[in-house]
């Protein structure tokens, strides 16, 4: 039997916890020229399913990037999910852009504030598979000397023609090397999966999950969720480009459900399921809209994986 999150956080607690999303401060290499194109060019607008939050619009706006401020920033995140749940403990999740790219000594002060706080359980870190130095490596096993240190690797897809055509700006060797480093040091990996990229088949989505199930050590978890058509974003713009002739599908809620249940099914029963579906912003939804029925979603998910996770 495969295990939720929250059922593999409840196991592992004994209590609800919950996943704050905060911000660190951070840019990405995607955004700032570093990462050249194959066309030669540098890349300033990142990847291009990515929003101007760096995929993080649900964190608490940052107004500082010092220790002081990431706590005033954690407590009013905390306030605010108080509001619909009675949870004490909390998962520090830094979403936005790329966590592990910048100023290692400034980083550890951050991350080394809020993971020695008592009412968090574990720090989590999305980044990129290119941004995991030695140095980095060095900061997240000593973190993970204190709390479990969870990295979350936005791979998307194992298929080079589609890493480009979304301009991820790294090989699949890269994120090998890295997993496989990080894995050697002891840190949970957590791997993204973007189902319904453009160009890609239902056998090319298969083929990456397919890849996950197979990674030695066994990957702890997995995030898949529908692609998002984000207003303000590169996609956006490219599918506005394009004609109505032109424009790809996007998967209704029971492709897309019975294409989650099939993947969940071809994963190792110790990869946890962090996350099986999007909920982009309101605001910024363009398509699939069906995805903002979160609830409908995560039940018609709930009913058709029956038997295979809990």
């Amino acid at each position: 039997m495969h295990h939720k999150l929250s059922t593999f956080l409840k196991n592992t607690y004994g209590e609800k916890i919950y996943r704050l999303s905060l911000t660190s401060g951070c840019s990405c290499p995607n955004r700032d020229g570093s990462i050249i194109m194959p066309n030669g060019e540098r890349s300033f607008h990142g990847c291009t399913f990515c929003s101007e939050g760096g995929s993080g619009d649900f964190a608490v706006p940052v107004t500082g990037i010092g220790v002081r401020q990431l706590n005033e920033q954690f407590e009013r995140a905390k306030d605010k999910v108080r509001q619909k749940t009675d949870a004490n403990k909390f998962i520090a999740y830094f979403q936005s852009f790329t966590n592990t790219y910048g100023d290692v000594d400034r980083l550890k002060e951050l991350y080394s504030a809020v993971i020695k706080r008592e009412d968090v359980v574990a720090l989590s870190i999305g980044t990129r598979p290119d941004c995991i130095g030695r140095d980095v490596l060095d900061m997240l096993k000593e973190l993970n000397q204190i709390k479990p240190v969870w990295v979350e690797l936005g791979l998307q897809t194992i298929h080079e023609k589609t890493a480009i055509s979304i301009n991820r700006g790294y090989e699949l060797k890269v994120f090998e090397d890295a997993y496989k480093r990080l894995k050697g040091a002891g840190i949970v990996v957590i791997v993204h999966v973007i189902l319904g990229l453009f160009g890609e088949t239902k056998e090319d989505m298969l083929e990456t999950v397919r890849y996950l199930s197979g990674l030695t050590p066994v990957l702890d978890g997995i995030k898949l969720q529908n692609l998002q058509l984000l207003k303000g974003t590169q996609l956006y713009r490219q599918y506005l480009e394009m004609s109505e002739a032109e424009r790809p599908s996007f998967m209704d809620m029971e492709e897309y459900t019975d294409l989650v249940a099939e993947c969940i099914a071809l994963l190792p029963e110790e990869t946890v399921i962090h996350r099986m579906t999007g909920d982009g912003p309101r605001k910024l939804l363009v398509e699939p809209l069906w995805s903002l029925d979160k609830k409908r979603v995560l039940n018609t998910l709930t009913r058709k994986c029956k038997g295979i996770l809990e």
